[in-house]
Formats: C-alpha cells, structure tokens, sequence
C-alpha cells in the first residue's frame, strides 16, 4: 500500500481537471439498426427519429491505434484522463439528463471535460475516482448531458472470493429475468468498440484481475434497465436517468431487473442470482 501512495500525485493528477476532448461522430442508421437488433428490438432505424436514451453509448469511440492500448485493453491514460498507476478500471456509474431528441441518421458532437479527480482509500486498497462530463448537441441544441464516474482500482490479489452485495429492495412491481452468455457479451463490446479484455478473455478476466467469470458490462445491465422501465411506461420518453454498479454480474449467471413505479420516477436494481444487489438506479419521467 505504501509503495502504491508513493507513485500516485494527487496534485499531479488534479492538474487533468478542466482538461477537454471533443468528437464528433454521425448517428449512422445502420449502426442504429444494429443496436436495436441486439437489444430484441425494431431495427427500421428511419432519419430524424429519436434515438434511444442509452444508445449513444454505442457512438463517439476515440480513435487510437493498438500501440496506444493497454494490457487490459483500455486506452491508455496520460491523454485525456490522468495517469493513475492503479492498472484496473471500470465504469462506476452515471447521471444523465435528457434536454432534447438526439435524432438518427444526423451528426453530433460530445464534448468531455474532466470534472473531478479524487484518491481514496476503499476495502480493496487504493482507489482512484474520476467524474467526466459529456454534453452531446447536434447543432447548436444540447441533447443530452451526462456526468460519468470511472474508478480505478489495485491489481487483483488472487482470485476474488465471493462479492457481499447489498441487500435487495422490496416491494418491486415489475420484475424480469435475463441472462448475459459469451456471445451477448462479445456482441455489446463490439457495439460499444469496448476492448476491455474482462468482457471477452476468460482467462485474463479470472488470471489477472481476480474475477470467478467473465464480467457483464455496466452500461449493458443500465440500458437494460432503463429499456425495461420505458416498458412499463408505455415507451414515456425519460427527462433523467442514473444508475450506480454495487457489485458485479458474470456470464451466464442470471439476473433480474426489479421496477417500483413512483408518481414521475421509477426506482429499479438488478438481484444477482443469490439475491444481492448488483446495481440501482432511478429513472425519470
């Protein structure tokens, strides 16, 4: 532990606050149709269409070279986001607000800003927390802002034990089950252009970073969810949706999406096979 605080400079680190990246990409129809494929639903993408709230995370991927990767598969940090020395990596969480359509089949624009950068000390060992900013417009309309935090976190010592989640929530009204194989998997990370090598190397997800299996995406399970709410909204269009990961989901393990409706917001989580809570999240109407 001592030996890791020495190679990480917190002053140092905070100087990546305020740093900027801006790509533009165009929401191709076909792409859409393949998103809408995976997710089970219609893939007659049309022009001008909204698309869905979570797809955009299938858009605006850095261009990097397999040079500027690291081992995990993640670009490498020391660009736009600061360069912990803490090797493994994940996606904590979001809050999204949803100010206009963000239309298919049109260009856009995501501009990202480093908002935070923090050093704690959690029950794994180090931790390093970054919250970026995404604002997302198509022309001169901001369709879409979200504030994400990604954690950066120790190397793994052996294999992880069993995970104490939270407990579950009661008093769901809308409940389904769903169960994320290799395939599925493989699939988002190539919607998502997402390299990370816990979601497809078996052997490098259990050998080197500890985990029983190969692990399920973090925006996968939240799209999930956030889908499923719509659904028992008749398709409402959301002004605001946020999740945070608790513990993790693995392949071929399955799992269940839990909904309680409130008057203007839903309350949902995800029950990992054995009951503990996987993630939370609220979705608003």
């Amino acid at each position: 532990m001592a030996n890791t605080c020495k190679m990480l400079d917190i002053d140092t680190l905070r100087t990546w606050e305020g740093r900027t990246e801006t790509i533009k990409d165009h929401l191709d129809l076909s792409v859409l149709a393949k998103i809408g494929s995976f997710f089970g639903k219609s893939n007659d993408a049309t022009r001008g269409a909204p698309i869905d709230e979570t797809w955009h995370w299938c858009f605006f991927h850095p261009s990097v070279s397999a040079a500027e990767l690291s081992t995990d598969g993640h670009t490498r940090t020391g660009g736009f986001l600061p360069p912990f020395d803490l090797p493994r990596r994940m996606w904590g969480g979001s809050r999204l607000s949803f100010h206009a359509p963000l239309k298919a089949g049109e260009a856009a624009v995501k501009t990202s800003r480093v908002m935070s950068v923090k050093l704690k000390t959690g029950k794994s060992g180090m931790l390093g927390l970054v919250t970026v900013e995404h604002l997302i417009q198509q022309g001169d309309t901001l369709c879409r802002r979200e504030e994400q935090d990604i954690i950066y976190r120790e190397s793994a010592r052996g294999t992880k034990g069993p995970v104490t989640a939270l407990e579950c929530p009661e008093g769901a009204e809308y409940s389904t089950s769903f169960t994320a194989d290799p395939v599925t998997l493989f699939r988002y990370s190539a919607l998502t252009y997402n390299a990370h090598r816990i979601h497809y190397d078996r052997e490098y997800a259990t050998g080197e970073e500890g985990y029983r299996a190969l692990v399920v995406h973090g925006p996968l399970t939240a799209s999930l969810l956030a889908q499923f709410s719509r659904s028992t909204r008749s398709d409402a269009p959301m002004r605001a949706f946020s999740f945070r990961g608790t513990s993790p989901l693995f392949d071929s393990e399955p799992f269940t999406l839990h909904s309680r409706s409130g008057p203007v917001a839903d309350k949902l989580w995800v029950a990992q096979q054995k009951g503990g809570m996987a993630m939370t999240a609220e979705a608003a109407f």
